[in-house]
């Protein structure tokens, strides 16, 4: 049988305040709140809401359909400011039990291919944010912009998640199908699921310049050969309302894909049920691969001079401000990590979108003074100490860090051993046992047997028999 699973991206793109507009080593706050304020609203009130009104819609009316959603940390910190009845709408749409959100970077940055550590601390704080809010902890992973490779899979399943979603590009794929179910090549405990980009585009891109029926478009996936029954269909929720008008149509053709995919056989499944599965092998990405662009990698990101200066920069501090402990740095350091500052400085020809910048170098310049206030608070938290001893004291708190993991994994081990030899739990009663001690033959006469009971963790003391003498 096949099966869709339907995937939408909730984020929200942070707009830094131009650095002219405030005194830089006095003034550290960096967000643009009229612009932030008026872009959230927009797309909640001609997207999102729209959006998901259909789909709590849906899933009343179909209860084979299902969905899943992944958002980032910074995205719901916006909404839940700016946007709260869209948390509403997401809390209504999880009470159905027909969506599963997945889990993703809290900043939606690039910290998977700078820092390890920083990567490990935004994912924990995001699935702890998505069981807060929704009750249940995230099973399936899916990094910013689906960025992926064998290092970040082997990661993200020494993380516990079961499956991650990430592109289905030619250049990896080679002749397979992304209609199957893979796993990591690097550890096979993390199932892959692949994006199907032309399916996936049909509407999420195309289906304003190119109109599209939902019978056409479920007759494409019926007609997929036979044992090719996973089809993945991700992209942004924004598709509905701010890339195509709903004058266009689209949410009617999403309202018809559950009853139009019920008459062809087509069913539905959530990302966790698909990773229950086997896979069929494994596919091998040694470089990294996203849904950006042709090129279908990171280079919307990091592919000039200004972008990698602006990143590594980023990055030189992680580990500092990791340990630093200081609420405003950290929410900070979530907005600068945010992805979408560095595609606002790529020079690849085809990109409009800038936000309040006008050229590449304008967002760069900015970045870089902001950046560089930030870093100036990092460092003044370590009382003016130089860079090798905040390094030194750094290295320190990672020492003990691992210490004292090591500690838990070793008490963790000891315990599961020990519930393996006792697994209700309780003290186990010992039959009672009698221990004959021997004496030395020249006491013999002195003293009788003595008796020793064995009954739990107590003994009792032996008892001496009183020998009297018998008169000559």
């Amino acid at each position: 049988m096949k099966r869709i699973c339907l995937y939408f991206e909730i984020h929200q793109i942070i707009h830094l305040k131009r650095y002219r507009f405030f005194d830089i080593g006095r003034d550290h706050y960096y967000y643009d709140d009229y612009e932030n304020e008026r872009s959230i609203n927009d797309i909640a009130e001609r997207s999102y809401v729209p959006a998901l009104q259909t789909l709590i819609q849906m899933c009343k009316d179909h209860p084979e359909f299902k969905v899943a959603f992944s958002l980032s940390g910074v995205g719901l910190e916006q909404l839940e400011f700016h946007a709260p009845q869209v948390i509403d709408l997401l809390r209504e749409i999880n009470s159905t039990g027909q969506v599963e959100f997945l889990c993703e970077p809290y900043s939606h940055g690039l910290s998977s291919l700078a820092n390890e550590e920083s990567f490990a601390d935004e994912v924990k704080r995001m699935s702890d944010r998505i069981k807060e809010l929704f009750g249940k902890r995230p099973k399936v992973f899916r990094n910013s912009s689906l960025i992926y490779n064998d290092e970040i899979g082997a990661q993200v399943a020494a993380m516990g998640f079961k499956g991650i979603l990430t592109e289905g590009a030619k250049q990896v794929l080679g002749w397979k199908s992304p209609h199957y179910l893979y796993h990591c090549a690097s550890d096979p405990r993390l199932k892959l699921l692949m994006r199907d980009i032309n399916l996936s585009e049909d509407i999420t891109e195309r289906f304003t310049s190119h109109p599209l029926m939902a019978d056409q478009w479920l007759d494409w996936i019926a007609s997929t050969p036979e044992g090719e029954d996973i089809i993945n269909i991700f992209g942004e929720l924004v598709s509905f309302g701010i890339f195509h008008p709903l004058q266009s149509g689209i949410l009617e053709f999403l309202k018809a894909i559950p009853a139009l995919a019920k008459e062809r056989g087509i069913g539905f499944s959530l990302p966790s049920e698909l990773c229950t599965e086997k896979s069929v092998g494994a596919v091998e990405v040694p470089y990294n691969i996203s849904w950006v662009d042709e090129e279908r990698d990171t280079s919307c990101w990091l592919g000039n001079v200004m972008q990698r200066e602006a990143f590594n920069k980023l990055y030189s501090v992680a580990d500092r401000v990791r340990v630093c402990g200081d609420r405003r740095i950290q929410m900070d350091w979530d907005s600068l990590q945010a992805s979408n500052n560095f595609r606002f400085m790529t020079t690849k020809p085809g990109y409009q979108y800038r936000g309040i910048y006008d050229s590449p170098y304008d967002a760069f310049t900015n970045y870089m003074n902001i950046l560089g206030d930030f870093i100036s608070r990092v460092n003044n938290l370590y009382g003016g100490a130089d860079n090798e001893e905040i390094d030194g004291l750094i290295t320190l708190i990672k020492n003990q860090d691992d210490e004292l993991a090591a500690k838990d994994k070793e008490i963790e081990r000891l315990r599961k051993k020990l519930e393996k030899f006792n697994p209700t739990g309780q003290v186990e009663k010992k039959s009672v046992k009698k221990v004959v001690v021997k004496k030395p033959v020249a006491l013999k006469k002195a003293s009788s047997t003595v008796k020793v009971e064995v009954k739990g963790e107590s003994t009792k003391k032996p008892t001496k028999k009183v020998v009297t003498k018998k008169k000559a």
